[in-house]
């Protein structure tokens, strides 16, 4: 798990096929103190596994599963990418709760200058703007932001200058793609609200939420 507060860029040194997916080699921005083999660092909001880890570099593999869902393909060999460890449970959450498993990627509609502040629009799945609400969090490449103002297709986040100075988010343009993943409470309360304990569809049409609906669902 991680908190979508990010510890600082990195750089890709080098990317290779391996396995059906493809080998990175990294290099943290940060220091990375204590680092344990096979630890998890989330890069661009993508939970990869860490090996070979040697001061501040290291590799991660990246599943076909991944490539087809997130940017980490279209990386080039030099280019930035936000990262941070897995969160402690001595941690702040300063964020929100992410899973660093990434569910779509979204395009820049529009960058506006708003005072210190910039403005951007992100178009998405419709699909998933059930889980995107106004003043709910999302992850942009593993950046926790709140939402302004959302529809069916698009959300709007106002990003301060030092998120823009730490983060990669200060480098994208119109038309830039970044990994999105949506607050993943939203996505466990549907669950329990729609599928009963032993599989079946929707069981609360005309039931109402009680005590006992609550009581079979597992809240208590």
């Amino acid at each position: 798990m991680f908190t979508g507060i990010v510890a600082g860029t990195g750089r890709l040194l080098a990317k290779r096929s391996a396995g059906g997916g493809l080998a990175f080699d990294l290099e943290a921005g940060f220091n990375l103190s204590d680092p344990v083999e096979g630890e998890s660092i989330a890069v661009n909001g993508v939970c990869l596994t860490a090996y070979n880890i040697q001061g501040q570099k290291f590799t991660v593999d990246v599943s076909p599963e991944s490539l087809s869902r997130t940017t980490l393909g279209k990386l080039s060999v030099g280019g930035e990418m936000n990262m941070e460890r897995a969160l402690q449970l001595s941690d702040r959450l300063g964020g929100h709760i992410v899973s660093g498993h990434v569910d779509c990627v979204a395009s820049v509609r529009e960058r506006q200058p708003k005072g210190d502040f910039t403005l951007f629009s992100f178009s998405f799945p419709a699909a998933l703007s059930r889980y995107v609400i106004e003043k709910g969090s999302i992850t942009i490449d593993g950046v926790s932001l709140t939402v302004n103002s959302c529809s069916d297709e698009t959300f709007e986040v106002s990003i301060i200058p030092h998120t823009l100075q730490v983060t990669t988010l200060g480098l994208l343009k119109r038309g830039g793609k970044v990994n999105i993943e949506v607050d993943i409470i939203g996505k466990y309360v549907e669950r329990l609200l729609t599928r009963n304990g032993s599989g079946a569809e929707p069981n609360v049409q005309g039931k109402g939420i009680n005590s006992t609906f609550l009581a079979e669902n597992g809240f208590f």
